[in-house]
């Protein structure tokens, strides 16, 4: 099993947080790992994406042409980096940002209210994290329990009284997912 994961957005957005916590989780449960950042020189409202690759077989290398997953925080994210995902794969969308769908058919675009959610378990800065949640409900890869943890160290290490918002947000964007789909919480679409 291989996951080529791209998330993108806006400096300020968590998006290099996101590909750590989900290498963390990767680690965590045994898979080879690269986590390749890409960042402008401003620290908030400059663009940043990066990879995170895991696999349980060596990797050739960090970054792809075509991706399992792209997740876009922000428009011109989806505009740049909806063609790379592969066909049959998924494009995560922050719908609180981002109005215009993707036209493309041959992959699965869900449309996840980051903003709205994270108000819901009471933090707004919490939309990367709904994300994350999002992406496990699609993705059979990783599992929940991985995620917690690396949220619970990588976090906690600098935010201890963060921890329980994130995790809400982790619960809350596999939930979003899986209604998306119709799926109970306990069987994700990609395998």
């Amino acid at each position: 099993m291989k996951r080529d994961v791209l998330i993108a957005g806006f400096g300020g957005q968590g998006v290099l947080l996101m590909g750590q916590l989900l290498a963390e989780a990767a680690m965590d449960e045994g898979f080879h790992v690269t986590w390749f950042p890409s960042y402008g020189p401003e620290m908030r409202g400059g663009t940043a994406n990066c990879t995170t690759v895991y696999s349980d077989e060596e990797i050739g290398s960090p970054i792809s042409s075509k991706y399992d997953f792209v997740i876009a925080m922000n428009q011109p994210s989806m505009e740049r980096f909806a063609p790379r995902v592969r066909t049959g794969g998924f494009l995560l969308v922050n719908a609180s940002m981002v109005p215009v769908r993707c036209s493309d058919q041959s992959i699965s675009a869900i449309y996840v209210p980051t903003a709205e959610i994270a108000r819901e378990v009471g933090n707004e800065r919490v939309g990367n994290v709904v994300m994350l949640g999002a992406l496990l409900g699609l993705d059979a890869g990783l599992g929940l329990e991985s995620l917690a943890g690396a949220i619970e160290r990588v976090i906690g290490k600098k935010r201890p009284d963060a921890i329980e918002a994130n995790l809400a947000a982790l619960h809350a964007g596999r939930a979003a997912a899986c209604r998306e789909f119709g799926l109970s919480l306990s069987a994700p679409v990609a395998q």
